[in-house]
């Protein structure tokens, strides 16, 4: 039966996996100190999923956003990353990280969760209707070097 609890230094490698699975384009350099920043603050939690051997499956990095399209509150939780190893995907382990992240969010008397998604990440856009989230927007984000 797998556990969920927050973030400890000991986890870091295999937290930094995960973030790398998530997010190819990052480095272990660049996410060394924003990662260890996260262990020891108390608005940015990690909530992690413990095997009974011990070793990590998966993640969700929470915060706090004074706005978040489709919400009426601010400031509302954010879920700011989610991963769940693949052997464990569609056993409610990412539903688990969630409502840890929702009740932290509550601890702090927020009344909303809000979160985003790639337009293609069709699990992603599954697992969050799956939970209650509504899509409140899509968007297309322009950029342009000067």
């Amino acid at each position: 039966m797998l556990t969920i609890r927050r973030v400890t230094p000991a986890d870091k490698p295999e937290w930094l996996r995960m973030r790398l699975a998530l997010w190819p384009d990052g480095s272990p350099e660049e996410w060394s100190d924003d990662m260890d920043r996260m262990v020891t603050d108390p608005a940015t939690p990690v909530f992690v999923a413990v095997r009974p051997n011990g070793t990590l499956g998966g993640f969700l990095e929470a915060g706090t956003r004074n706005y978040a399209d489709g919400c009426d509150t601010s400031p509302v939780g954010y879920i700011e990353g989610w991963y769940v190893d693949p052997d464990l995907r569609r056993r409610g382990v990412g539903g688990q990280l969630v409502r840890a992240a929702e009740d932290w969010a509550r601890s702090l008397g927020l009344s909303e969760m809000a979160s985003d998604t790639w337009l293609d990440n069709e699990a992603s856009l599954l697992a969050h209707t799956a939970l209650g989230y509504e899509e409140a927007e899509r968007l297309v984000h322009f950029a342009k070097k000067l």
